[in-house]
This record gives structure tokens, C-alpha cells and sequence, in this order.
């Protein structure tokens, strides 16, 4: 069966007959499936799985019939969330890849404040980048009341689209690796105005030898950020030496590799773009290690504007990236699918902005 665009089901009035071997063993309620209660009911499984989850988009008579055959079956005692002061709204899962970056804090932040503001709950899960995780993640969503999905993952893997969709568990993706197939909800931040931005900063303050270090280069946002960085180059008239630029995986030991070696040419850069924040303070201990001053012998600017970028010394320079606000965006997308509603648009970007601080000013005499 082919999935369906999340929160574009049939409403199980219409529904006549069931996904074909979908759902069997996935509700975990003892010894009768989902895809059973589903036979039973002359419905399909997505639309059982609407019932259990409380979504809105099921119409009353099926509803009912749903419900009590998940009540003969003992679903529903089962699956009943726990008497809290948010179990009355039920829970939306927030999955990440990685707990540890120092960006999670802020969209975990932002998607909790937005969802506590419409009664609901949210439950975070990190898959640490192994497919086994997110795999036990998706089995488990039928065995309790989740309502909807945040998702912070380079990617959504079709089988995981399509298994969503056949729960009829709307979600959102947050700063994908790449864009999403088309009816897809993400939100990203706007990456190639940033690079220019970042880069003009620089050519204003009269650089002229600007290196990058940004991320892998398969995805969407390291490339982007170069992409900006480029076009400044071009709109200056400066030439673009590929010797220059860098791509790591955004975490500190590569870039500071980077770093080093960009700083040890011949013509070494008189200013470093970094493509996050964490390879800018990797470019400061470069730096360091060289005996170099920032910004007096080196600029750096940032990319993210992380907390920390306004207590080090010197205070970055960097691209804020509204990461609260993006992830409050897509809880608010959940929310309207939950409530059967299309978002105005399935792909949000967020836009940036420089905050100049110490760590940029103009170059060396050489």
C-alpha cells in the first residue's frame, strides 16, 4: 500500500477494508494485533491507530466502533497514559539523533514550551545515529498514546515515512540532512544567506584571504553555507580558491585539523567562516596553538549563536540560528495536523541573522 501523506487519510467512514499483512504484531495489546481489531472492524489499521492515538479525523460512528473493539481487547486500559497535569493532551515524541550536541537543549526548548502551551506533553528519545534505535522507536508507537512526532534526523528513510503514515502519526523534520520528498513538514533555517551574511561581514572589514570550514558536503546546509560564502566572493570580485575551503562533520576534532592546516599554507587566510559555532572555537584553539591572536592576526565568525558564543573570549561573531524558534514551528505543525489541518506550507525556513562581537575585526598588517 502506498503511504499516504501524513494527515491525508481517508476518514474511516469511507474506509472499507484493511492494509493488506500492515500492522500485524505492531499493537503489542496481547495476542490480538491491530491488523485483527482492524478486520473486525472493516477498517484499515491507520485508522485503528488514529483511535488509539486520540486523532481528531475519524468520524464518530467509526470511532465508536473502534473503540469498542480496542476496549474487548484490552487496548485501551493498557495504553491509557498515566493521571498527570499534561496526560488529559497526551504526549508528542521528540526524537533526535544526538543528545549530546549542543544545539539539542535549545530545539528540545523550544518544541517543549510549545506543546506545554497547548496542554500537551512530549517524550524525548536519542537514536545516536543507529538505525536499531529508530527501528525499536517506530515498534513501540503503537504500543502507547503518542499523538504526533518531532523529528531531528539527517534523514526519514522511506520504510519510516511510510510506516508513520500508516500509523497516522503526523510529524515534522527539523534541519534535515537533505530536503524531504515533496508533502514532507520540515523546518530548516535559511543556510545561504547566512554564509553571505557571514562572508560580506568579513570583505567589509577589508579580508580579502577568507577560508570556510563547514560541514560534509553531501549535506544540504553545509553546502548551502559554502554556497553563500561563494556568492559573497563573487559579488566582491574576489577570486574563489578551493585551497580555502574545508569540509569536516561540524564537531571540534576535525575542524581543529582543518584549522591547523589552513593556518600553516603559504598565504595562510586572514579570517575563517566556520560552519557552526563548535569548529569556530576549534579555529580559536588553532589559533592558540600558533600563538595567533583573536581577531588581531585572525578573524572567526560562527555559524548557530549557541550560548556559549556570548561567554568565550573573545565573544563570537556568528549566524544565529533561531534554533528554539524552529522547533517550536514544528510542534506547531503537529498541532494543526492533529487537529486535521494542512500547514500553509509543508517547508519552513527560518531566517538568520550576523550578531557582530569581538572575535571579527580587520586584518593584519603583513
Amino acid at each position: 500500500m502506498a503511504a499516504a501523506e501524513p494527515g491525508r487519510e481517508a476518514d474511516g467512514d469511507t474506509d472499507g477494508g484493511t492494509d493488506a499483512g500492515a500492522g500485524s504484531g505492531a499493537g503489542g495489546g496481547g495476542t490480538t494485533t491491530l491488523a485483527e481489531i482492524a478486520r473486525q472492524a472493516g477498517v484499515s489499521v491507520s485508522t485503528v491507530s488514529k483511535v488509539l492515538h486520540d486523532r481528531s479525523d475519524v468520524a464518530s460512528r467509526t470511532r465508536a466502533k473502534v473503540q469498542r473493539l480496542l476496549e474487548q481487547h484490552g487496548y485501551l486500559a493498557r495504553h491509557r497514559p498515566a493521571a498527570t497535569a499534561l496526560a488529559a493532551g497526551g504526549l508528542i515524541d521528540f526524537v533526535i539523533n544526538e543528545l549530546a550536541s549542543p544545539w539539542a537543549g535549545e530545539l528540545i526548548r523550544g518544541a517543549e514550551e510549545a506543546l506545554h502551551a497547548e496542554g500537551l506533553g512530549m517524550v524525548v528519545s536519542a537514536t545516536h545515529g543507529r538505525s536499531r534505535l529508530t527501528r525499536q522507536w517506530l515498534d513501540s508507537l503503537a504500543t502507547r498514546r503518542t499523538r504526533g512526532a518531532i523529528l531531528v534526523l539527517p534523514e526519514l528513510m522511506p520504510a519510516q515515512h511510510e510506516e508513520l503514515c500508516r500509523l497516522g502519526l503526523p510529524f515534522a523534520l527539523i534541519a534535515p540532512a537533505d530536503e524531504p520528498a515533496p508533502g514532507v513538514p520540515w523546518v530548516g533555517a535559511t543556510n545561504w544567506p547566512g554564509g553571505l551574511a557571514a562572508t560580506r561581514h568579513l570583505i567589509g572589514l577589508g579580508h580579502r584571504r577568507i577560508a570556510v570550514i563547514s560541514g560534509p558536503p553531501e549535506r544540504l546546509a553545509s553546502r548551502a553555507r559554502v554556497d553563500g560564502y561563494r556568492s559573497a566572493l563573487d559579488e566582491a570580485g574576489l577570486p574563489f580558491d578551493p585551497a580555502l575551503v574545508r569540509y569536516g562533520d561540524f564537531t571540534h576534532e576535525p575542524a581543529h585539523r582543518h584549522a591547523l592546516d589552513l593556518l600553516g599554507l603559504p598565504d595562510p587566510p586572514t579570517a575563517v567562516f566556520a560552519g557552526n559555532d563548535q569548529q569556530a572555537l576549534s579555529t580559536y584553539r588553532a589559533a592558540a596553538a600558533l600563538g595567533l591572536r583573536v581577531p588581531a592576526d585572525l578573524s572567526v565568525v560562527g555559524f548557530d549563536d549557541l550560548p556559549f558564543a556570548d561567554w568565550v573570549t573573545p565573544r563570537l561573531t556568528t549566524v544565529r540560528t533561531p534554533l528554539a524558534d524552529m522547533a517550536a514551528l514544528a510542534a506547531r505543525m503537529v498541532l494543526q495536523l492533529l487537529g486535521g489541518e494542512q500547514p500553509a506550507s509543508t517547508r519552513v525556513e527560518v531566517a538568520g541573522e550576523l550578531v557582530v562581537r569581538e572575535s571579527s575585526g580587520p586584518p593584519p598588517v603583513r
